[in-house]
C-alpha cells in the first residue's frame, strides 16, 4: 500500500467532508463520524478529518498509479462541492 496526505485550508472542511461522504455513499462503503469520514473505494481508502483550519485527506492505495488517480478523483470532487473556493490548494505529501 502507498499513502499520501494533503491538508487543505478551508473554513468549510466539515461541510465539504459531509457532502463528499453523502455523495459517495450511494455507490461506496462510507463511514461518517464526528468531524471525520472514511470512503472505501475498490483499490483505495480515503480518510478525512475536519477542524477549524481545514480538511485533512489521507489516501491509501494499492499502487502508486492508483494513488495518483485517486488524488485527482478526490480533489476534483471536493472542488465541485467547494465551487465558491475552488480550486482548493491540495499539496499532497507522501506518508
Amino acid at each position: 500500500m502507498t499513502k499520501a496526505i494533503a491538508i487543505v485550508p478551508t473554513e468549510n472542511g466539515w461541510k465539504y467532508l459531509q457532502q463528499l461522504c453523502k455523495h459517495w455513499a450511494h455507490k461506496l462503503e462510507v463511514e461518517l463520524g464526528e468531524k471525520s469520514g472514511i470512503v472505501r473505494f475498490s483499490e483505495a481508502v480515503a480518510t478525512m478529518r475536519a477542524d477549524d483550519a481545514g480538511l485533512t485527506v489521507e489516501l491509501e492505495a494499492v499502487s502508486p498509479e492508483v494513488l495518483e488517480r485517486m488524488k485527482g478523483v478526490v480533489s476534483s470532487h471536493l472542488d465541485r462541492f467547494a465551487f465558491r473556493e475552488a480550486p482548493l490548494p491540495f499539496e499532497w505529501k507522501a506518508a
